[in-house]
């Protein structure tokens, strides 16, 4: 055998053996991760989706404190094993993210503690991202529920309501409510169909948009105007709708009472 040929061979024995000592390397640092282990990496996932744990637990209808003894592996009173995730809590966790059974039970990639999203060719402008509905129910009540707030400690009882709006403004009061648009007094801005989010501990300002109801304890929306003080020290306002064929009424020569603010609309575009 020729030098060259000798020397060619130890090079091949050499990389041959570098590549089996990498190979076993990989092996030796590769773990399959439990199903219990996927399920803890997937609860961060969603608690950071969510922004607490606290939200997450509401979604799924458990408690947090649950969720952290799941975290921590805190060991069961009774057998002493580490808290483990059942499958009937992965799947409420699944429904609560919107995702497809099984999701939990998959392992996602990582980087740098984010969730890895897949990425996507952006082939047109792209100005849109997920956004929560929040995990706050309030009810959407009728005009005649909403007549009465003013005058009733407890309107209207939990679950009340034909629909059901979700929210996380942490401004708003106990009682908030929904309430949806008749009629074309507030056209061209507002459209019947809308839904207004309205808070009643709210005070209104300049400009605010109300519902407020008449002596027969009819409800109403339309844009609050003050206009000053009668001699008896009340106040004098205007409701004045944005379609200029309906007329403005004042609360000096009707009996008016604001029953809350407006803090949010929700449009439907068909």
């Amino acid at each position: 055998m020729s030098i060259a040929a000798a020397y060619s061979e130890s090079l091949n024995i050499v990389n041959s053996e570098s590549h089996i000592s990498m190979f076993s390397d990989l092996l030796c640092n590769a773990r399959m991760q439990t199903n219990d282990e996927i399920r803890r990496e997937n609860l961060e996932v969603a608690i950071k989706r969510l922004g607490t744990a606290a939200r997450l637990a509401e979604a799924a209808g458990t408690s947090a404190a649950y969720l952290s003894q799941i975290r921590n592996r805190t060991p069961d009173s009774k057998s002493g094993t580490p808290k483990m995730m059942g499958d009937a809590m992965a799947r409420r966790i699944e429904a609560a993210l919107g995702e497809p059974e099984g999701w939990m039970d998959r392992s996602h990639l990582f980087k740098g503690g984010e969730e890895q999203q897949p990425k996507i060719p952006k082939v047109f402008d792209e100005n849109v991202s997920p956004a929560l509905l929040g995990t706050r129910s309030i009810p959407v009540i009728s005009a005649v529920q909403a007549g009465a707030l003013r005058d009733m400690e407890s309107p209207y009882e939990p679950g009340d309501g034909y629909a059901v709006e979700y929210t996380d403004d942490a401004k708003l009061s106990r009682w908030a409510f929904g309430l949806d648009v008749e009629g074309d007094s507030m056209e061209p801005r507002f459209h019947p169909g809308d839904r207004l989010i309205v808070d009643p501990e709210r005070q209104p300002k300049p400009g605010s948009f109300v519902v407020a109801r008449n002596g027969s304890n009819q409800a109403t929306f339309k844009k609050y105007r003050p206009r000053g003080i009668d001699a008896q020290g009340n106040e004098i306002f205007e409701l004045a709708p944005l379609n200029e064929d309906y007329p403005t009424m004042r609360s000096d020569t009707e009996k008016l009472t604001i029953i809350g603010v407006v803090t949010e609309v929700r449009q439907k575009l068909i």
